[in-house]
């Protein structure tokens, strides 16, 4: 058994059937947004990046556009660039078509500019969506599942409850045959030893124990005598009082089960089972990232409160106390502070998984309900 969804031309399965109007670079994002009014049951997908950068940046950015195209809950792409930019449009559709997916392409200079590109794009998306909306369900099997893992606006007991609930859920899909993304390097430094002896080989537990080192000289270096106070405001306010702590409450999101890989910021995994990647600790950016990667869903804990979402992938919000849920349940979509009035972890597990199995075939989290559509492509290098 497993999930009614869109299977696609690569043999992947979407839980969504968007058609993504993106801008190539930014100076693109007004035809892109002036299409999305036009056609709002379109994703139009727009950023700050495409060009000014140094080449490490455009590499993470044309890998990080290129998955998103490639995401299963995309149906199909319409590309706008404006021409003279590093990160070119025909050429980003040109390596998204090996997906088999459809995806054009239009280039505001060549166009003659931007409302002629702005009627084309509004006639390419609508014969789009026609296409999109021909498509049905379809029964797909659990290992074409991939969860997103992030957590936001944490509070003292977002360790305590709502990560340990999404660890059970981890767990679930893992035995299923899926994949489970745990982002935020950040957010796991104290904790390299601790995830060292979860990785299924030593080299895995090398690569994984590099990158947290790596991430926490940085930290040093960038922040100095405050390095252990890389939390916000908001997280000291809520009862957490450093780096570690935090992250001790992380990584509890990934489970019990191997660290079977560790991949770069918006990469594909590999392999099946948890993968942690290498994103910042910002919420959006890693987000980005993991959608990237190919997660269909992505579930999200606070304790403070996020109401935070995703364009292309429905984000379910788990609220890890009681006040939290009740004070912004237009924005909450699971009580996780039952945990502490008397509900066992297994039976809200299962809710939990019963309520991914009800997103994965249609219905809408509270994120998307509400469109809080947020986008940031992570960043490592200055402008030009």
């Amino acid at each position: 058994m497993g999930f009614l969804g869109y299977k696609r031309p690569d043999g992947k399965c979407g839980v969504r059937n968007h058609v993504m109007v993106l801008s190539s670079v930014s100076c693109a994002n007004g035809v892109v947004n002036a299409i999305g009014r036009e056609l709002p049951e379109v994703k139009a997908v727009t950023h700050p990046e495409g060009c000014g950068r140094g080449i490490a940046d455009v590499e993470i950015t044309g890998r990080t556009v290129n998955g998103l195209c490639k995401n299963p809950n995309v149906a199909s792409i319409l590309i706008v660039g404006l021409g003279c930019e590093f990160m070119k449009a025909p050429e980003l559709a040109e390596q998204v078509k090996a997906s088999g997916k459809r995806v054009e392409s239009l280039v505001i200079q060549e166009q003659g500019g931007t409302k002629t590109t702005t009627a084309k794009g509004i006639e390419i998306a609508r014969s789009m969506l026609v296409e999109a909306g021909s498509l049905k369900r379809e029964e797909c099997g659990w290992d074409k599942l991939v969860l997103g893992l992030e957590c936001g606006g944490s509070d003292a007991l977002s360790g305590v409850t709502a990560n340990p609930l999404v660890g059970v859920a981890a767990d679930w899909l893992v035995a299923q045959g899926g994949t489970v993304i745990l982002s935020e390097t950040t957010e796991m430094i104290g904790t390299e030893e601790v995830l060292k002896k979860r990785a299924a080989t030593p080299e895995i537990g090398e690569k994984l124990h590099g990158m947290i080192k790596d991430h926490t000289q940085f930290v040093k270096d960038a922040l100095g005598p405050f390095a252990s106070m890389v939390i916000s405001p908001g997280n000291v306010e809520g009862g957490l009082t450093n780096i570690t702590e935090k992250s001790l409450g992380c990584i509890i999101k990934g489970g019990t089960t191997s660290v079977v890989e560790v991949v770069e910021y918006g990469t594909e995994p590999s392999a099946s089972g948890l993968v942690l990647m290498d994103t910042p600790g910002s919420d959006i950016f890693s987000l980005t990232g993991m959608a990237a990667g190919g997660a269909q869903i992505l579930l999200f804990t606070t304790g403070r409160g996020s109401p935070v979402g995703f364009p292309i992938a429905p984000v379910v919000k788990i609220a890890s106390n009681s006040e939290l849920f009740n004070m912004m349940e237009d924005d909450m979509d699971v009580n996780a502070g039952r945990l502490l009035e008397g509900v066992k972890i297994g039976e809200a597990g299962d809710d939990l998984v019963a309520l991914i199995k009800r997103v994965a075939e249609g219905e809408q989290p509270k994120a998307e309900v509400n469109r809080q559509d947020c986008l940031s492509i992570h960043t490592v290098g200055p402008a030009f």
